[in-house]
């Protein structure tokens, strides 16, 4: 029997997105499931990710409500009880379409955390949560060195830092996912399954250490 729920709450980065083709990695690939499977009978991982989501912007261009500020309290109340939640967004915050910057994107996973803590939960206390910065994006020859829908390399080497200090302010955990996983040059935005899968290696301990109540960093 599993003795804790883990929300695993992200974009394509979460989902799985292969970015030679586009299609879903294998399952036992995505970071959700090898966290998963290393917590083992600790804990169990419910994978919440969507490609293109965002902190708590609209894209009237997608074919489905990318808000994460809109959609989470529905996850929060489908899901409930949980013990953590882990949110990884901010790269599509990043097309100029949207937000186009990380004090943006910060902003939209502050309101985010807030919905977590404010949320009224009928079947256990208020989650902890874990704030996740993502890797960087990177050059990509395919393209000729422009990302996908104009994203700015250096705007992404800034998530760690603003997340950082969101999560001091917010007295959430957190992880740079950047200090394990580069993006592929193949689109410099998605992970391959090496990547993804080095993240949810690298959350096992910290996750282990969360469940068991361990302090913030």
């Amino acid at each position: 029997m599993y003795t804790k729920t883990i929300l695993a709450f992200g974009d394509s980065l979460t989902w799985g997105h292969h970015p030679d083709h586009g299609r879903r990695h294998p399952y036992d690939d995505l970071w959700p499931s090898v966290l998963d499977a290393g917590l083992g009978v600790q804990g169990r991982v419910i994978s919440e990710g969507l490609g293109g989501r965002t902190t708590a912007f609209d894209d009237y261009t997608a074919p489905a409500n990318r808000n994460g500020a809109q959609i989470l309290p529905t996850l929060l109340g489908s899901h409930d009880p949980l013990d953590l939640v882990i949110i990884m967004l901010g790269t599509n915050d990043l097309k100029p379409f949207i937000c186009g910057d990380v004090m943006g994107a910060a902003a939209g996973l502050g309101r985010l955390v807030d919905i977590v803590r404010g949320y009224s939960y009928k079947s256990g206390p208020v989650p902890a949560v874990l704030i996740m910065s993502p890797p960087h994006c990177c050059e990509t020859a395919k393209t000729g060195g422009t990302l996908p829908s104009g994203r700015s390399i250096a705007e992404s080497q800034k998530f760690a830092s603003a997340y950082q200090a969101l999560a001091t302010e917010k007295k959430c955990y957190f992880f740079d996912a950047a200090r394990v996983a580069v993006a592929s040059p193949v689109d410099g935005v998605h992970l391959d399954a090496t990547n993804t899968r080095a993240i949810g290696t690298a959350l096992i301990p910290l996750v282990e250490e969360i469940l068991r109540g361990g302090p913030h960093d």
